[in-house]
């Protein structure tokens, strides 16, 4: 036949195959051009053939099934030709519409192989850029809803991996929408099939980071509205995978990937806490040290690693690109208060509605009472409820609406007749509501939960404790005086419904403040030791001289004192004023040692002027009333707290210059920014380090107690329902319990006695045995000898033994 062997031109004895007259044509394009219509001619009557025959056995399920030369003849010649048009592409012009027009008209009808072979011929047509993708997009997707799984499985890869290769370089956004706009028309058709698919191909892509932007993903989302429940329950699997909450790794994988960062996260340990874990202690304790900073130090790379992945652009599930969030919401929520679906999907819907509401701060009021209904402790799947519950809290939403929802939570789940386990996980519910709505806390509500802090319990006393932690933080005057603990601000209190912090600065440059600040005192304290050792001369001369001006007028009640504080004070705003008293507390709260060496001092300088006046007085003063005693002793008081006022001052304006002229005048360059960088890394890890113990006492550990989130962050971060349930501790089945007796039985042989064991002994001598061949002088042996017949003499002494009947009685 032609299709074994065909005459090359010029050639009439050699006889080539279809491979080889195509690598042949391929090497040389213009010597085959006969052969080449030749073959073109043969596939056009073999696709007429085949239409005929189709015709003929229309009623026919499997097509033609019985002359399946002509299907292999066909495929044969299509393949041949997709692979030599690109070096005849003015000869075979028509050749793609018509292998596509075939495939489209007749796929159903077509047996799987030569399905399968014209599809390949289309693929590879379009890899070689002669066919566009967007004109066989909607073929391919087609294809995949006949039910042929070879087919479905080429067809899907070969439209991802063409999209994906389109993009590879650069985004070419005309041919994305064009393509995108046929998948979303698919996508939005009545039939299931083609539209599951649909969703299928914008998933991976989605997926793959491929596309990566608000249409695919609002598409996505809004696909969730669609009438069939398949496509329904794929769109929620896949917006609830994505956000997969991440565990906590401890793997030498995850160890490893960590390391292969970029960032130094070592940098910002302190050596002291390196140098104990490796030098100090006994070998228990730096092992148990050494296993703390290692924790430290994941607990940072992953921090660090969660940070920089949430700050890039391309990390986003994609209900954060919902252009129409409220929308959403509401439509999806109405679907699940009126749908009949099984409890698994209802429940899933439940957590995405919960999850864009929380995440776009949005307010839905009527869901809270929905909830309300299902918030009971014999419920199924509660924790995912409660967690759904706690995702839909944020601080734009008012109280009053979560208020019922809360009183039912507290009702239902914490009292003294409901289970352990159940107390656990409302305390621990009720600490996520109220670290993202803290006003629902009352005085009375709080104060009976802190009470289960001494219930014999571990998980119902770490809730309660963790309460306890946190209203120490966000407003320790709902607190008993003995719970307050030593807060970081007493007065702290939550912020007002709809009250905002506007950023007036640039994040994180109070960091930079402080750090310039303390370098500013670490050199005035070197100047002022400098000067304390040597200028007291002249210190001391100044001082006398400038309160004997003061005492001289007839005014020496402290009013010219009050004069330079006033004058002082008309300089500063009233926020400074706020700042020098805020300044004074610290003073007297924070640095007692230090104000006692300025009070020493001061009382030195105050002795020495004393001691001049009483100069003055024997030389020409000696007849002084009591009221001029009290008025100078009302002096050298007001004179000390003159001359605190204005130390104070002093540093308050310094700082209040330095800060105003850095936010006004200084441009942050790229230095500032990455000290700011890593003085946030620094304070990082000495949270981290307080949090395991690990911080030196009597450092700054107060600052570093607890980190409050704030709400964009409790907002990013999705609500574990395991952590609800923490140190909870279930009943195990006696399957479980038999698995847990055998996992510490396995390095353990069979049981035996202990006279078996002897008795299999090989070898080997008892250490009686060996200590008669002891090798011992002839003095140890003989005071061995002699101390064991002492020991027999003393058992016999003094052992009960019966020695005869007793004669008295």
């Amino acid at each position: 036949m032609m299709a074994d062997a065909i005459s090359a031109s010029g050639r009439a004895a050699e006889k080539l195959s279809l491979p080889a007259l195509q690598s042949k044509m391929k090497c040389d394009p213009e010597s085959y051009e006969t052969e080449l219509h030749l073959l073109y001619k043969q596939f056009n009557s073999s696709l007429d053939l085949f239409q005929q025959q189709a015709a003929l056995s229309f009623s026919s399920i499997s097509g033609i099934g019985s002359d399946l030369t002509v299907a292999k003849d066909l495929g044969d010649r299509a393949m041949f030709l997709a692979h030599v048009t690109p070096f005849y592409p003015q000869h075979l012009s028509p050749f793609p519409k018509q292998l596509a027009d075939f495939l489209r008209s007749s796929a159903r009808s077509l047996p799987s192989s030569l399905r399968c072979q014209v599809a390949q011929a289309l693929i590879l047509l379009v890899n070689r850029k002669i066919v566009d993708i967007g004109e066989m997009l909607t073929l391919f997707m087609e294809l995949q809803t006949l039910g042929d799984k070879n087919l479905r499985i080429l067809a899907f890869s070969h439209v991802v991996h063409s999209i994906k290769r389109l993009n590879q370089k650069h985004k070419d956004q005309a041919k994305n929408r064009g393509l995108q706009n046929v998948l979303f028309e698919m996508l939005q058709r009545e039939e299931e099939s083609i539209a599951k698919r649909s969703l299928v191909t914008l998933c991976d892509l989605h997926r793959r980071k491929v596309w990566f932007d608000d249409r695919t993903a609002s598409a996505i989302c809004m696909a969730s509205l669609h009438p069939s429940s398949k496509i329904l329950e794929a769109v929620l699997s896949f917006l609830l995978d994505y956000e997969k909450i991440e565990a906590d790794d401890d793997s030498d994988a995850s160890s490893s990937e960590d390391d292969a960062t970029p960032q130094k996260h070592q940098a910002v340990l302190s050596k002291e806490a390196v140098y104990k874990a490796n030098h100090k202690g006994t070998t228990s304790s730096k092992k148990k040290k050494r296993a703390k900073l290692q924790r430290v130090m994941r607990s940072m790379k992953k921090q660090q690693r969660l940070t920089s992945e949430k700050s890039d652009s391309n990390y986003y599930s994609p209900l954060y690109h919902l252009k129409d969030a409220q929308g959403f919401a509401e439509k999806l929520f109405s679907r699940l208060q009126s749908c009949n679906e099984r409890f698994a999907v209802r429940m899933m819907m439940l957590k995405v509605v919960a999850r864009t509401i929380g995440l776009h701060r949005l307010i839905l009021l009527s869901f809270y009472p929905f909830l309300q209904r299902y918030v009971q402790p014999h419920q199924r799947d509660v924790t995912n409820l409660l967690a759904a519950a706690v995702q839909a809290c944020h601080d734009m939403v008012p109280p009053d609406a979560v208020e019922p929802l809360f009183r039912q939570l507290v009702n239902q789940f914490v009292h003294d007749r409901s289970r352990l386990e159940s107390i656990a996980v409302g305390l621990n519910v009720v600490r996520e509501i109220c670290l993202r709505i803290p006003l629902l806390m009352t005085e009375e509500l709080l104060q009976d939960l802190v009470l289960y802090k001494k219930s014999h319990d571990k998980a119902v006393s770490s809730a309660a404790r963790s309460l306890v932690t946190l209203f120490r933080e966000i407003c320790p005057s709902l607190l008993v005086k003995k719970d307050r603990g030593r807060p970081n601000d007493p007065k702290a209190r939550p912020k007002a419904f709809g009250e905002v912090n506007v950023a007036s600065d640039v994040l994180g440059i109070e960091l930079l403040t402080k750090d310039d600040v303390d370098d500013d005192d670490n050199t005035d304290d070197d100047d002022d030791a400098a000067i304390g050792d040597g200028d007291e001369s002249e210190y001391d001369s100044d001082i006398p001289s400038y309160a004997s001006s003061l005492s001289g007028g007839e005014e020496c009640d402290g009013v010219a004192t009050r004069d330079v504080i006033n004058n002082a004070d008309s300089k500063v705003t009233s926020e400074s004023e706020d700042d020098v008293l805020d300044e004074q507390a610290l003073d007297e709260d924070g640095s007692s040692s230090a104000d006692e060496d300025d009070n020493v001092s001061e009382a030195s300088s105050i002795d020495g002027i004393k001691d001049e006046g009483g100069l003055h007085d024997d030389a020409g003063i000696d007849e002084e009333t009591k009221a001029k005693k009290r008025k100078l002793s009302d002096f050298d008081g007001e004179l000390n707290a003159a001359d605190t006022s204005l130390r104070a001052l002093k540093r308050i304006a310094a700082k209040i210059s330095h800060a105003t002229s850095s936010s006004t005048d200084e441009i942050l360059s790229d230095e500032h920014f990455q000290r700011i960088k890593e003085l946030r890394a620094k304070e990082e890890a000495r949270i981290a380090l307080n949090r395991h113990g690990l911080l030196k006492k009597g450092s700054d550990s107060k600052s570093a107690s607890v980190k409050i989130p704030t709400s964009d962050q409790l907002s990013v971060k999705r609500v574990d329902p395991a952590k609800l349930e923490a140190h909870v501790h279930r009943k195990m089945t006696k399957q479980q319990r038999m698995e847990l007796v055998k996992a510490g039985r396995e390095d353990r042989g069979k049981y035996q006695a202990r006279t078996a064991v002897k008795q299999k002994k090989k070898g080997g001598l008892s250490n009686k045995q060996k200590e008669h061949k002891k090798l011992m002088p002839i003095a140890a042996k003989r005071a061995k000898i002699k101390r064991t017949g002492q020991e027999k003499k003393q058992k016999m002494r003094g052992g009960k033994q019966f020695r005869g009947r007793k004669a008295w009685k």
